[in-house]
């Protein structure tokens, strides 16, 4: 068991250096009190990696939400999922300008789930990379996510 999760573990790290573009320089993680930084929210992403998607049936489809990581956006570079095991897909995250009122408000404009077919997401991995180019990746079982 111990081998098994260590070996995913880098496989999955081998895997999240492909998805991080080379152009990505660690940002100042100098606190600012407005969770702006890897150094704030990725206590708060950590507690709360249960949250990160949700997935909900709704209109004939099933829609993937990441509203939660929205949220949390602020410290975050990049957001990728893969669904069912399939090809790790980029999701869209708006940047956080530095003199942003509120870094939990969610642009208007922006989208915060996917869509796909009713019944078929059984799973979703989800890998983040933060500002200061650290990386996460959390994998759900659809019953674990489900929204009423």
């Amino acid at each position: 068991m111990k081998i098994t999760t260590t070996i995913a573990c880098i496989v999955g790290l081998a895997a999240n250096a492909a998805w991080a573009d080379d152009h990505r320089v660690a940002e100042d993680q100098t606190p600012t009190g407005k969770f702006l930084t890897a150094t704030e929210v990725r206590p708060i992403l950590e507690a709360t990696k249960g949250s990160w998607i949700g997935v909900r049936e709704f209109n004939g489809q099933d829609l993937v939400y990441f509203t939660h990581l929205m949220s949390w956006r602020c410290g975050l570079y990049e957001v990728h999922y893969s669904i069912n095991g399939g090809d790790l897909e980029a999701f869209a995250i708006p940047e956080c300008p530095p003199d942003i009122a509120n870094a939990m408000a969610i642009p208007e404009d922006a989208q915060v789930y996917i869509s796909r077919e009713l019944g078929s997401v059984q799973t979703v991995e989800v890998s983040i990379l933060y500002d200061d180019l650290g990386t996460d990746v959390v994998s759900f079982d659809r019953a674990a996510v489900l929204l009423p």
